[in-house]
């Protein structure tokens, strides 16, 4: 009896030759397959500005081996006669290799789309590559998950009950650790939301410093003084937070006060005096300047202006400028700041 006759676990010689060739038919045109899409779209992708064509090719490179062996030996299997425990296993297994296949396809396709978008952004959003990260994460936890549960479906395990299972040991997992979930999902919040990213300047209360890490749990600020001050995450976001790093423009206001035996006339000019110095000034934008009040023992006026730079630094010297152009044209024009004093007339009375 030649070898294409003989029976060898059930099939003949001649079968697991026709299976064989079957599968190594099916192997060579999946990779030949695949070279072929791979040389068009990256073609494509060189002469066209649109992001389809790179994600094709981003897509079909993360076509992993065992995809086509799977398919090759499940083409083979249905030339030869299975056992009936082989014959319902091989399905199972395929389905398998098509959940794995499919989600190494769509890992890279989540990560393709958000690199694409915090490239976009970074120019404008200091805080993209914080945001990508986290939503690569979540989308690749969600996406491998899914694949987790579909695979376990396949194979017979019952989803709904293990589900009922992890939701009862998810909420007594919940209670006991309720205080680090809250800080979880603040942190989630601060990243997606983004009051604040890494490099603001931010002030929480009376405390105030550059954010220079956000955590699953705590947010890191370097204060002004140098310390490191740790917050956590969920009492961050219960608190009133000022991001002066988002400031476009500074509103200055600053008042003087001049002594009450200074000629009416003289009070009469110095809004226009002001004004002047400060429209003289650099980044700034003039608003307001008033005889506000009489006070205890000055004459008081209220100056209004903007500084169009954010800056502190330069704020500080746009005032310092003022506060002297200010000082010497009070000096030339004879007007004399007034500072506390007290006087105390007395009275003689007549015998």
């Amino acid at each position: 009896m030649s070898f294409l006759e003989t029976t060898y676990f059930g099939n003949s010689g001649q079968a697991w030759l026709s299976a064989l060739g079957v599968a190594v038919l099916i192997c060579a045109g999946m990779w030949v397959l695949k070279a072929v899409l791979l040389r068009h779209f990256s073609g494509l992708a060189a002469r066209t500005k649109t992001s389809v064509d790179d994600l094709m090719v981003h897509i079909l490179r993360g076509t992993r081996s065992f995809f086509a062996i799977i398919l090759a030996l499940y083409a083979a299997s249905q030339i030869l006669t299975l056992s009936d425990k082989l014959a319902h296993l091989v399905p199972k297994v395929v389905v398998l290799g098509v959940l794995l296949q499919v989600g190494f396809w769509g890992n890279r396709a989540l990560g393709f789309a958000m690199e694409r978008y915090a490239r976009a952004r970074m120019a404008q959003d200091p805080g993209g590559a914080t945001t990508t990260a986290a939503l690569i994460f979540v989308g690749r936890l969600l996406l491998w998950t899914l694949v987790l549960l579909l695979a376990l479906d396949n194979f017979g395990v019952r989803i709904t009950t293990l589900l009922a299972g992890l939701g009862i040991g998810g909420i007594a997992v919940a209670l006991a650790v309720q205080n680090i979930l809250g800080d979880l999902f603040a942190s989630m919040s601060i990243v997606l939301d983004q009051p604040f990213v890494l490099g603001d300047f931010i002030v929480v209360g009376d405390l105030m410093g550059n954010v220079e890490h956000i955590g699953i749990k705590t947010t890191r600020i370097r204060s002004l003084s140098g310390e490191q001050l740790v917050f956590s995450n969920a009492d961050l976001l219960q608190s009133r937070i000022r991001n002066y790093k988002r400031m476009q423009e500074r509103r200055i206001v600053f008042s003087l006060g001049v002594v009450y035996q200074t000629p009416a006339e003289k009070l009469a000019r110095i809004p226009g005096m002001v004004r002047a110095i400060i429209e003289q000034q650099e980044q700034t934008r003039f608003d307001r300047a008033h005889f506000k009040n009489y006070g205890d023992f000055a004459l008081g006026f209220e100056i209004v202006y903007w500084v169009t730079n954010p800056d502190y630094n330069v704020y500080m010297d746009i005032q310092q400028s003022i506060n002297l152009a200010i000082y010497s044209a009070f000096a030339r024009e004879g007007i004399e700041f007034a500072y506390p004093t007290q006087m105390v007339y007395v009275a003689k009375e007549e015998a």
